[in-house]
């Protein structure tokens, strides 16, 4: 699994720079707003450039992953757990945020490895 993990992070994770500081500026915008508002995360969905793009495809996957792990700790916020479920959230936001910012495509810690898009 480890293996697995390493070899996705050090092949799909990185792309020729020059392509991949393209993709990231150009989307860059729409991946910080997804974070922010993570019911947006479709947004790259809606074009044909956004379903091509890497960095689009990642952040949009990171933020579907965000927006129902707000949901549920929106369920458990009358237990205790919901609350630091909550915090949690909101400090991967913060964590998305600064790497669609930076154009970069890190995985968010605990949930970044869950793959529900297709990129």
């Amino acid at each position: 699994m480890d293996n697995n993990m390493n070899q996705q992070q050090s092949m799909g994770q990185q792309a020729p720079q020059s392509s991949m500081n393209d993709d990231a500026n150009k989307h860059k915008a729409f991946a910080i707003l997804g974070y922010i508002i993570p019911i947006l995360f479709f947004i790259p969905l809606l074009s044909d450039d956004g379903k091509k793009s890497p960095f689009a495809m990642f952040h949009a996957n990171q933020q579907l992953v965000q927006l129902i792990a707000w949901v549920i700790s929106g369920f458990l916020t009358f237990v205790f757990i919901g609350f630091l479920l909550y915090i949690f959230c909101f400090v991967i936001m913060i964590m998305g945020i600064i790497s669609a910012a930076q154009g970069t495509m890190k995985p968010s810690p605990l949930i970044g490895g869950i793959k529900i898009l297709k990129s």
